[in-house]
C-alpha cells in the first residue's frame, strides 16, 4: 500500500513538472461559496458548465443587458445561458472571461444528482415513467381510433 502510495504521489509531481516545462496552465480551483461573494455590478462572478467566469467588464457590452447577468451573479448559469441558446462567437467570447474551475466537490453535476421534487422523494424517476407514458396511451389511443375508423368503413 505506502508503495502504491509513493508511484501516485511520484506521478503527481512528474505530471506537474511536465505542464511547468510545456507551459500548461493548470486551472485555479474556486469553491461555491468563493463564487457566491461576487454577485454585484462591480464584482461579478458565475459558473458555466463547471468554469468560473468574472465578467464584470462584460455587463455593460452584454447584448441581452446587464440584468439578466446580476440575476446569475455568484452562482451557477449553466441552465440559463444554455436555454438561451447563445452563438458560436458567444461561446468563444467567453473564454477570455474564464478564470478558473470550480473545485471538485462543489460541481454542478454532483450538486443536482441529489434533487428531489417536493412531491416526489425518488426526484426524476416519475418524470422519467411520465415521459414514455403518456405517449403510449397517446399511441394506444390512436390505435383504437384509426381501428374504429377503418373497421368501420369496411
Amino acid at each position: 500500500m505506502r508503495k502504491l502510495y509513493f508511484r501516485f504521489q511520484l506521478f503527481a509531481v512528474e505530471l506537474w513538472i511536465y505542464r511547468l516545462r510545456n507551459g500548461i496552465k493548470m486551472a485555479k480551483q474556486f469553491t461555491l461559496e468563493e463564487v457566491k461573494k461576487h454577485n454585484t455590478a462591480k464584482d461579478l462572478w458565475f459558473t458555466i458548465h463547471d468554469k468560473v467566469y468574472d465578467v464584470t467588464k462584460f455587463i455593460e457590452e452584454h447584448p441581452g443587458g446587464e440584468e439578466v447577468l446580476l440575476e446569475q451573479g455568484g452562482g451557477f448559469a449553466t441552465e440559463s445561458f444554455e436555454d438561451v441558446g447563445h452563438s458560436t462567437d458567444a461561446r468563444e467570447l467567453m473564454k477570455t472571461y474564464e478564470i478558473g474551475e470550480v473545485a471538485e466537490a462543489d460541481r454542478e453535476g454532483k450538486k443536482s444528482s441529489t434533487k428531489t421534487t417536493p412531491s416526489s422523494p425518488e426526484g426524476s424517476n416519475q418524470n422519467v415513467l411520465m415521459s414514455w407514458l403518456v405517449p403510449l396511451a397517446i399511441a394506444i389511443g390512436a390505435a383504437f381510433v384509426y381501428r374504429y375508423f377503418v373497421g368501420s368503413h369496411n
